[in-house]
């Protein structure tokens, strides 16, 4: 990872599949030129995230992005935490249709109301397991974590996969616990958001090797 800002001379040797920054660094061409989603790329995506909780949070972001742009949810994300009790699982297991119908007058939030019965029912499903399994999870997203010699630095965002294997197994292994919102596509993004998987482009700085 350099230390310090790619000489703007040597930009033309960057990967098109980056970008350079207003601060000369290059980042995965998917960051844009928004300062919001440069923050998260380079603070929180790919970085690992581990427990219930947090990974809860994660899973149910990733369900409301679907069909919306990642910027649209940042811009949200503070919204989403007061409106869902900061993500306890515990807690919003206890909402019930008052609840419901008081999140789809929220306009802090994506009011849609399939992903926010999902996302109720997720939190149902985690209590349910964690009953049976401490850090039940966590234990399950990151048992997906590939060795690193199985997988090769993307070097363009045509090498960047969708969906795997993994994120089927992982996928059908929720959805066979009650979750929803959690299909192959959605679990791959969390899996890289999360960093069991690391799909920083070659060039980016935030690459890992």
């Amino acid at each position: 990872m350099p230390e310090t800002p790619i000489d703007p001379a040597d930009a033309a040797t960057i990967s098109p599949a980056t970008v350079i920054g207003p601060d000369g660094r290059a980042r995965c061409a998917w960051v844009g030129d928004t300062a919001d989603v440069q923050h998260y790329h380079d603070d929180e995506w790919g970085v690992p995230v581990r427990g219930d909780r947090a990974l809860f949070e994660r899973i149910a972001l990733e369900g409301f992005q679907s069909g919306l742009s990642w910027l649209t949810i940042l811009r949200r994300r503070d919204g989403f935490r007061s409106a869902f009790a900061g993500f306890d699982p515990a807690a919003v297991a206890q909402f019930g249709d008052a609840d419901v119908s008081r999140l789809l007058d929220d306009d802090t939030i994506i009011r849609n109301r399939r992903k926010i019965e999902a996302t109720v029912a997720n939190a149902r499903a985690l209590v349910a397991w964690q009953a049976e399994q401490t850090h039940a999870l966590d234990a399950l997203v990151w048992s997906f974590a590939p060795e690193p010699s199985e997988r090769q630095r993307p070097r363009t965002l045509a090498d960047v996969p969708t969906h795997t294997e993994a994120s089927r197994a992982l996928a059908a292994t929720l959805k066979s616990r009650g979750f929803r919102f959690v299909g192959p596509t959605t679990m791959y993004a969390l899996m890289q958001a999360t960093g069991v998987v690391d799909d920083h482009i070659a060039g980016c700085w935030r690459a890992g090797d």
